[in-house]
């Protein structure tokens, strides 16, 4: 007689050791962004061949591991009270996302070696656009400068974040200090320039 719990029984495992796997991949990958397929399934504790089960390769893999830190990233983006002054909006966002913001980033860097890089930006999609509706809020309140592409703006809010996070792993910046960097180099370039009058944007000039 078949055991019919065997079927169940062997999907809850691949599940479990596809978390595994994935969590491993995070875990390997943000500290070394050319962590190996071995390195992966070492800190996973599974064998190649249950790896490779799962994630036909390496590219897979990453992409998957991304996904999951883009989507625990968005999981806590989404707690984030982004009501009220946009530039305190804005520190609260990069504040408390911080970590997980970093790891994305470490990831990022073995994504856009592994994948296309149509494929990264496609992934950071939902990401990009919070913050681009956040600093075209402070735009609108006249907190933040309209001299400058919204798009090159955006750009440079992410190469500070991943410099943050490439110093944070170099050891050379404190990571408890990295948020506080990272809030007041922000407020710094989205400021508006001294000297210069922005109405806010849908304002009457005088």
């Amino acid at each position: 007689m078949p055991n019919v719990s065997a079927g169940p029984r062997r999907r809850a495992d691949a599940e479990r050791n596809i978390a595994r796997i994935v969590s491993a991949a995070r875990e390997s990958l943000s500290g070394d962004p050319d962590a190996s397929v071995d390195d992966i399934a070492k800190a996973a504790g599974v064998g190649r061949m249950t790896l490779y089960g799962h994630f036909r390769t390496r590219a897979e893999l990453v992409e998957a591991a991304l996904v999951d830190a883009l989507r625990a990233g968005e999981e806590a983006l989404a707690s984030v009270d982004l009501t009220g002054d946009a530039q305190e909006a804005l520190a609260r966002l990069l504040g408390s996302s911080w970590s997980l913001v970093a790891e994305s980033m470490a990831l990022s860097s073995a994504a856009q070696k592994a994948l296309p890089a149509g494929r990264v930006r496609e992934l950071h999609a939902a990401p990009a656009r919070r913050v681009e509706e956040l600093i075209r809020r402070g735009q609108n309140e006249g907190v933040f400068r309209t001299d400058l592409p919204i798009s090159w703006l955006i750009n440079v809010l992410h190469y500070i974040l991943k410099g943050a996070a490439e110093e944070s792993r170099a050891e050379r910046m404190e990571a408890g200090d990295a948020a506080r960097v990272v809030i007041a180099t922000a407020q710094a370039i989205l400021a508006i320039p001294q000297g210069t009058c922005t109405p806010p944007r849908g304002s009457a000039a005088p």
